[in-house]
Parts: structure tokens; sequence; C-alpha cells
């Protein structure tokens, strides 16, 4: 019978972080996008409960290419980063546009 080798152990840890990475991350990103777009389609005019609807939907969208993207780039740096930063992004812009509306939004 032949023996397989197992995997090393550094590579099973790279592959868990980028599923923590495609899961919470993701997800992380995903309502970051959800709370600034919904902010924002309601200062272009949209009526709230569609601009939260759109953005919610779109939501699952940026959480499916996040996850994907997570595991197509070639290091688990790069993927972290890749998701860390466009939610902290997002986060910022979601800030933003409550202090412009005065917290009412």
């Amino acid at each position: 019978m032949n023996k397989k080798t197992p995997l090393p152990a550094t590579y099973r840890w790279l592959v868990a972080s980028r599923s923590v990475a495609a899961i919470f991350g993701g997800y992380l990103l995903a309502a970051a996008w959800a709370a600034s777009m919904s902010l924002w389609l309601q200062k272009t005019g949209m009526a709230r409960v569609d601009a939260v609807s759109t953005a919610t939907m779109s939501s699952f969208v940026v959480h499916l290419c996040a996850a994907i993207w997570v595991f197509a780039v070639a290091s688990t740096r790069r993927a972290w980063l890749g998701i860390a930063l466009p939610a902290a992004l997002l986060a910022a812009l979601a800030w933003l546009a409550r202090a412009v509306a005065g917290g009412a939004a």
C-alpha cells in the first residue's frame, strides 16, 4: 500500500487562516458594505427601505466575492489585508455618512 505523507502543520494553519478570513472577514466586509451603502444610497434620495434592501442584497455578492478572493490570492497576508483594508475603509465611510447626517440616518 501507498503511505500518504501528512500535510505539514504550517500548511494546515494557513488554510485555516484563510477559512477564517473568508467566513468571518467576509462577513465583516459585507456588513461594512451594507452599512455604508445603505447610508450613502439614502443620500442620493433613495427611500430608506429601498436603500437598506439594495445594500443588504448586494452584500451577499460582496461576501461571496471576498470568500473567492481569499482563496485565489497567492499569500495569506495579502488575503487578510484584502479583507481588512476595504472593511476598514467602508466602516469609515459609514461613520462619515452618519456624522454628515448628524446621527439621524
